[in-house]
Formats: C-alpha cells, structure tokens, sequence
C-alpha cells in the first residue's frame, strides 16, 4: 500500500486483512505495556490543518504504540499562519526525512495533491488520509466496520463479510466524508446500505451512490441491523438547511421513542463528535446496545494496522494491501507479535 487515500481504493480481502491485523493490535490495548517494536525507526507527520481530537490523538497512540517517532503539526503554530502554502508545507516536512504524512485539510483532494507533489519530487513518502474537506475519511470507515464486525460476530462468530446486513446511515450526508467513506467501504463488505436525510442534506448525484435512500427514519428504523448517526456540520453550514434544531431533532434525531423503536441489540454508532440532543439524544449515546465508545478504542486498533500496512512492510513481499501501489505486507517482526 502506497498510500491510503480512499476507501474505494480497498477490496474484500484488503479490508479483511486490515481488520484481522487490527484484532491482533486490539490486544495490545489489555496488555501493562502498550508497546511493540514493529516500527522503530521510522517516523510519521500528523499534519492536521482542521481541529481533530479522536483522530489525531489515536493515529499518534498507535505510532507510539508501534514505536515509531510521531511529531504533530497544525496549522496554527506552523508556517502556514505566515502564510506558506499546502504544497511547501508538504514538501518541507517531507525533505526532512520522514516516512509519513497523515494529513487531515479543509479541501477536499488534499491528501491526493500532496501525493502527486511528493512522486513529482521523488519523495519516498506515504501519505494517508485523515479527512478532506467533505470527501473521504477511509480509516474511519475502517473502524467502523472493524466495530461492526466485532458486534455481529457476537451471534455469528463466523462472519466475514456484511452481506444481508442492514445499516442506516442517518444524518448530514451532504457535509460528511464518513458518510461517504462508509457507504464505500460498508458496500464492499455487501451491507445493504440506505441513507436517510432532509431532501437539503442529500448531496447531488447520490442517484449514482449504491444505496436506498429515504427521508422516512421512523420506517427504516425497525428494519436495520445497525444505525449510524452523523454530526450535523453546523460549520460547514452557510444556508438554511434546517428551520430549527428542535425540528431536525424531531425529524431526524435518535430520540428515546425512536430508540424504543429498535430491534434488540440494533448497534448504535456515531463517529464523533456528538451533540448530544440534537440528531442523538443522551439515551441513545449512552444505551446498552451503542457502540461508540467501542469505536473510539477501534481507532487506535485500526490506525496501528494501517500504519503498519504503510510503513512496516518490505517491497520484495508479497502484498496483503494494494491500494494502487507497491507491496508492503511481511510477517510482524519476531518480538512484536501481539
């Protein structure tokens, strides 16, 4: 794997690999010391010019983790605030050696653009994508699906894809990269997958995405094995999309009645931030049946296999992750099985 920079970039058996990697990683999370060997020597660039707490925070615990050396740089701080631009930004870290940048931007494409840059330089980096703008955020997928897994194997240990799976997606779609990454990646494993939003939150050209889509939660709500709720990207709002938060909540929240409305165990996922009491209620974050705090420990599972798919591989192997580049899949060093 060259580089992670879309979920679509990833087939059933790559996803697979990933996540049966990321199950051996998850134990490190039990053990007294978190360590392994598997990446000294190597360093990786969080480069994070959008604010981030999950996801900045466990892609440098699984570094670490790993052993690798991880520095953080955002914008504020960075030359960026005098004015340098992405691309000298990009390519003045990378001339100091480093073997990664993980990088989360405001606009999407980013993260490709800084790959072409660096092969346009020779630069022998890879880069991963932490979210672009309203694109893709694929490690995030990642770890929804590895949550996902774990909770359908509950009754079916057997599992090892989502086929017959029925998964909402409920929310914000037209500002969200984990939708979209989701609905790639949750597509690949053969969910049944319906988007369910305002007719204002449905992003153009959604016809063409493989899935339902409704505007009826309360319909869909019964029918799904698992339902994912999304941040409403205040933000990234310029317009009226909505008259008032106490009417999307109404329509589109996970209230108490609607989690009432669940089939037992219907997994509850949301990738963070919440805010509580608008499209999730309190009851809802904190049911039995919810999984999101499973997917924040899945973060650092996760990231510790990708990194370890990036940067812990050797070229003359035989690859188990090939996004669109060279091998780099090898047996985990001897002392660092998990």
């Amino acid at each position: 794997m060259r580089h992670l920079l879309s979920a679509a970039d990833l087939d059933t058996s790559e996803v697979a690999a990933i996540l049966d990697l990321a199950e051996e990683m998850a134990q490190v999370l039990h053990r007294p010391v978190k360590k392994l060997p598997a990446l000294r020597g190597r360093t990786a660039v969080n480069l994070f010019f959008e604010d981030s707490t999950r996801t900045r925070s466990s892609f440098e615990i699984a570094g670490k983790w790993l052993s690798a050396d991880v520095i953080n740089i955002s914008a504020k701080g960075s030359s960026v605030s005098k004015g340098e631009s992405l691309r000298d930004t990009v390519l003045t870290v990378a001339a100091m050696g480093v073997d990664a940048l993980i990088i989360r931007h405001a606009a999407s494409g980013a993260p490709w653009q800084a790959a072409n840059w660096l092969a346009e330089q020779g630069r022998d980096v890879h880069v991963l994508n932490a979210g672009d703008g309203t694109h893709e955020h694929p490690t995030q997928a990642l770890l929804d699906s590895f949550t996902l897994r774990r909770h359908f194997r509950v009754a079916e240990p057997e599992l090892t894809d989502f086929a017959g799976k029925r998964i909402a997606i409920v929310g914000d779609v037209t500002h969200s990269r984990v939708a979209r990454s989701n609905v790639a990646l949750l597509s690949t494993l053969g969910a049944d997958v319906t988007i369910v939003a305002p007719p204002t939150l449905l992003p153009s050209g959604i016809a063409t995405w493989p899935v339902s889509v409704s505007s009826d939660l309360d319909a869909v709500l019964p029918e799904v094995d698992a339902v994912m709720m999304l941040r409403v990207q205040r933000e990234r709002m310029s317009g009226g999309y909505f008259p008032t938060p106490r009417e999307y909540t109404i329509g589109y929240g996970l209230t108490r009645p609607r989690l009432d409305a669940l089939r037992p165990g219907t997994a509850i996922c949301h990738p963070g931030p919440m805010n509580r009491g608008l499209e999730i209620s309190a009851d809802a974050a904190d049911a039995a049946n919810s999984l999101i705090l499973d997917q924040v420990a899945a973060g650092v599972a996760v990231r510790m296999s990708v990194l370890y798919e990036l940067l812990g591989g050797d070229d003359e192997e035989s690859p188990v992750v090939g996004a669109g580049g060279r091998p780099v899949r090898r047996a985990v060093p001897e002392g660092a099985a998990v």
